[in-house]
This record gives structure tokens, C-alpha cells and sequence, in this order.
């Protein structure tokens, strides 16, 4: 995935994505860089270059909380952004340890499979699809597989007459994947899917690169369905308790809306919500 350390590469994006004017420094003449140097980083941050440059390049691995902070500051990182750059400076031993990542409750897949109306599907850290109601299934048909988010966005054609706001629909996904990534670095499946990705999409490379870190916002989405054209759903992801690493997503219609009825269309007798084992994978 890189070269570096994933906290040194998360500071050298952040770094480069800054202009000096964005925090106040005057900017004279062509820089051989782009954005801020690391200099410029450590004056802001009240460290001294050298201790930022050894934090950059990974050989300072136990930062202070204080410089952590002042850091986040000097990079403009909102909380989110905060967040994951404490994550990514854990040890191992530090990180939460849960259920297996694709095991799905027996409780929560009965819960899904009672919402006849309601498309649901469960979400792990690398972004496959754990499970899915029948809902959920008859609405992202027109995929060769519905079985990783990344995947349909950025490698099945379908993807781009699905979510009619691509552009922000891969930004999100790169986000939220990025985001994962922070809470476990080390994790083989995350890896996986960002090499298979970064070799099949160009437009995902480049934004992996950014390091943009956001998780699941509520805002709403603009689909588009093969059978019964755009949708215009309202979704809430949920934290899964007892497996904190998975997202419960949730996607719903206004009542009485063309996108309510389209619902209805789709609809099949509900079936039990199906694990998507082995069809998890890119």
C-alpha cells in the first residue's frame, strides 16, 4: 500500500494538501514541493524540525498526546482527521479486538430479514457486504455482484448509472475506507481490496492518496435503478455493538413517494438475509 508508515504517509498528504497561506505564512517564490514544508509544519506545531521529520519519516512512534494535538492543529485536521491520526500512532496491543470481522449475529440478521420494505445490508471494514435483505438484493441487481461497496463504485460499470453523484459517492467510499484503515493498518483484507482496487481504478489511486478519512455521513443519495429509474433515499449507517468494526446501513423512502413505490416494485417475499461468505471478497 506504501513505501512509508502509514503515519508518516497520513502527515506527508495532509502536509501537501496545505498552502502556506491557508495558515497564515507568507509564500515567496517557486517551491520544489508542494504545500507546507515539513519546517513550516514544525514551527506551527511548536516542535522542533528535527522531531517532526523523525515523526514523519516513523522514527518517533510514541508522540505525546500534546504534540499529537498540536500537530492536528498546525494540519488543520477537523476532528475526524484528529481522530485517525491518534489511531494510526497506536500500538497493536492498543487496538480493539472483536468478533471475527465477517461473522454477522443471528439477531440482526432476523432484524433485517422482518424489514420487507426497508433495504438493509450489513457492512464490514473493507467495505464487503456481510449480509443483505431481499430488499436490498432486488435494489443493487444490476450489479454483476453486490458483494464490496468499493468494488461496485469503482470497477463494475454499473456503478456509474447507479449512484447518479459518483464523483461524491467514491469520495465517500475512499473516505470510509481510509477510515478503517486507521483503526486497523495491519488488516489483510484492507489491504487486499485497496491493491486490487489501485490496480484496477486510476480515480481510486488518486484518492486514496489524499488521505481523506470520513466515516458514513447521513446525507442523502440519488440512485438509479435499471427497472424503476432514480430513487431518492434517505440512509443511517449504525454501529454494530458486539462487532464495532461493522456498519448496519439502512436505506429508507419518503412515505408515498415515486421512490416508496419503486420500493414496492422491487420488492420480493422476504427470504432470510443472506451471509455473503465466500462472495465477499473483490
Amino acid at each position: 500500500m506504501s513505501n512509508g508508515t502509514p503515519l508518516g504517509d497520513f502527515l506527508r498528504a495532509r502536509r501537501e494538501a496545505l498552502k502556506p497561506q491557508d495558515v497564515g505564512l507568507p509564500e515567496y517564490g517557486r517551491r520544489r514541493v508542494p504545500g507546507l514544508r515539513r519546517e513550516e509544519v514544525a514551527l506551527l506545531a511548536g516542535v522542533s524540525s528535527d522531531y517532526y521529520i523523525r515523526l514523519e519519516q516513523g522514527r518517533e512512534n510514541s508522540p505525546s498526546p500534546q504534540v499529537l494535538e498540536a500537530v492536528a492543529q498546525a494540519l488543520k485536521l477537523d476532528a475526524e482527521s484528529a481522530d485517525h491520526l491518534n489511531r494510526l500512532c497506536l500500538a497493536p496491543s492498543q487496538r480493539p479486538h472483536g468478533r471475527s470481522e465477517a461473522e454477522v449475529s443471528a439477531q440482526l440478521l432476523q432484524l433485517m430479514d422482518g424489514w420487507e420494505h426497508t433495504p438493509a445490508f450489513v457492512l464490514g471494514p473493507a467495505l464487503d457486504i456481510l449480509a443483505v435483505n431481499s430488499l436490498a438484493t432486488a435494489l443493487h441487481s444490476g450489479f454483476d455482484a453486490f458483494d464490496n461497496l468499493a468494488r461496485n463504485v469503482f470497477v463494475d460499470p454499473a456503478g456509474r448509472e447507479f449512484y447518479q453523484e459518483w464523483e461524491r459517492a467514491a469520495h465517500s467510499c475512499v473516505a470510509e475506507l481510509r477510515a478503517a484503515y486507521g483503526h486497523d493498518p495491519e488488516s489483510a483484507r484492507i489491504a487486499e481490496v485497496v491493491a486490487e482496487l489501485s490496480d484496477a481504478s486510476e480515480e481510486f489511486t488518486a484518492l486514496w492518496q489524499l488521505h481523506d478519512v470520513k466515516s458514513k455521513s447521513q446525507e442523502g443519495k440519488h440512485l438509479k435503478h435499471p427497472d424503476v429509474g432514480d430513487l431518492h433515499i434517505a440512509f443511517a449507517a449504525f454501529t454494530v455493538n458486539g462487532a464495532p468494526h461493522q456498519q448496519l446501513v439502512v436505506y429508507q423512502a419518503e412515505p408515498a413517494s415515486p421512490t416508496a413505490a419503486a420500493f414496492e416494485t422491487l420488492r420480493a417475499p422476504a427470504t432470510e438475509p443472506k451471509k455473503a461468505g465466500a462472495t465477499a471478497h473483490l
